[in-house]
């Protein structure tokens, strides 16, 4: 049970799956998921005061503060990796050690609206971006380092859509758990 439960703390909405056949629909949904992830995302964390965004989301997990920099860290990158596999033919990305970043000085200790305003930044230009794409233009890809995997543009806009939601659910289920 005690496993069950950590797993289900760590993959509150699942593990992100591709769909067999990604759809117009699918796309435009996560388009729109992509869109609103910002404010709704300051929405919710707005009323958390410091000590409550000191804490961990589960045992062992990060702190609310560092899933917020977190998200605006990745986000970020997968943004390059959009104009990367648009400019360049099949490019193999540049990795990043997550865990390391969400360690740094700035991941545990600057205020959260940095990041807030970053994601929303980064989010206003990569929809748009997204929004302009032709379906051509979605089946460009990159190889990601590890394992070499091919990801489509297509997939990498679902797989970022899941990204926000899975730590917006994350800091959501927290909140509900502590009756903040």
């Amino acid at each position: 049970m005690e496993n069950e439960t950590l797993e289900q703390l760590r993959y509150p909405i699942g593990k992100f799956e591709i769909p067999d056949a990604i759809t117009t629909d699918d796309t435009e949904k996560w388009i729109t998921d992509l869109e609103t992830l910002p404010q709704r995302l300051s929405d919710l964390v707005a009323p958390l005061s410091e000590q409550q965004l000191e804490t961990a989301y589960r045992p062992g997990g990060w702190t609310v503060r560092q899933l917020i920099h977190h998200i605006a860290d990745s986000h970020h990158n997968s943004y390059i990796r959009f104009k990367w596999a648009l400019t360049e033919d099949n490019p193999t990305i540049k990795a990043y050690d997550e865990k390391a970043w969400a360690e740094l000085f700035d991941t545990r200790t600057a205020p959260i609206l940095m990041s807030l305003y970053h994601l929303s930044a980064v989010h206003a230009k990569l929809v748009y971006l997204l929004k302009g794409l032709s379906e051509e233009d979605l089946q460009r890809s990159f190889i990601h380092p590890d394992g070499n995997q091919k990801t489509s543009l297509k997939e990498n806009i679902g797989r970022y859509a899941w990204h926000g939601n899975h730590h917006y659910s994350h800091i959501q289920n927290l909140v509900e758990r502590k009756g903040w």
